[in-house]
């Protein structure tokens, strides 16, 4: 706890000192770095898995003085809503539970479990915004996702689920995907507060990357693409590196 309140005050002085500059009255091009936090739906594919998904990620890029912007961003992707069934249904005895390597009855937990990385270019709008460099933002871009079901026994030893084993049940899919976002950024005049939020899409185009379900053994993986599609909604706060305008010498 102590280091992350060191890392927060660090944060918001390393901020006061790069981001002292007045952005009322122009378009400023910096640096940006920040962190985000977006709640998911599933839709297609990907809700037979999953239901609601939630991401935490990083980003950092640059908005020009055009206001146009490229960023790159990483998130992990967590949730414990588990919509596929039957998975674990050879391993049940007659008694409907799960027994563990004792004989005692076991818990088997299931999660997902994800990432992502994406390449972002976009353009904010000044609408309804104090200054040029907030406004309407706009972005669409590109790139990798992976989920998988994250399987645990806590301390109870399961034979069938242990090591290597699990990833015959986890459902690893993997593949590139595209997103888009609409929403609102703001930007202050050289304080602390700057964020974004708003509506956020992404469609994966995956495959399964097990050779086998050894739930199904005798079920071929399915190999066509898949259509994984999240939608919801992103809010973001982040930290500009303004550039320090020059101090003004007077010579007599």
């Amino acid at each position: 706890m102590k280091n992350c309140i060191l890392f927060f005050c660090s944060i918001f002085i390393f901020s006061g000192i790069f981001a002292q500059r007045n952005v009322k009255d122009s378009v400023i091009g910096t640096p940006l770095i920040g962190v985000h936090y977006g709640g998911n739906w599933t839709q297609a594919d990907l809700a037979d898995r999953y239901g609601y998904l939630n991401h935490i990620g990083i980003m950092a890029g640059y908005k020009t003085n055009k206001n146009w912007y490229w960023a790159f961003d990483g998130n992990f992707i967590f949730g414990n809503q588990i919509r596929l069934t039957g998975v674990f249904d050879h391993l049940v005895d007659s008694y409907g539970n799960i027994t563990d390597i004792n004989g005692d009855i076991a818990k088997v937990l299931v999660y997902s479990r994800g990432f992502n990385a994406n390449v972002s270019v976009g353009k904010v709008f000044p609408v309804l915004s104090p200054n040029k460099n907030s406004g309407i933002m706009v972005n669409v871009g590109a790139g990798y996702l992976l989920h998988k079901m994250k399987i645990e026994t806590q301390d109870q030893v399961i034979p069938q689920l242990e090591l290597n084993y699990r990833r015959g049940y986890d459902r690893l899919t993997v593949g590139p995907n595209l997103h888009q976002f609409v929403g609102y950024t703001f930007l202050s005049n050289g304080g602390f507060y700057n964020f974004y939020g708003g509506f956020y899409a992404q469609e994966g185009f995956t495959k399964n990357k097990r050779t086998i379900f050894y739930d199904q053994p005798n079920t071929p993986i399915p190999s066509d693409t898949r259509l994984d599609i999240q939608i919801g909604f992103r809010v973001g706060w982040y930290i500009p590196f303004y550039k320090r305008l020059p101090k003004d010498y007077y010579i007599d």
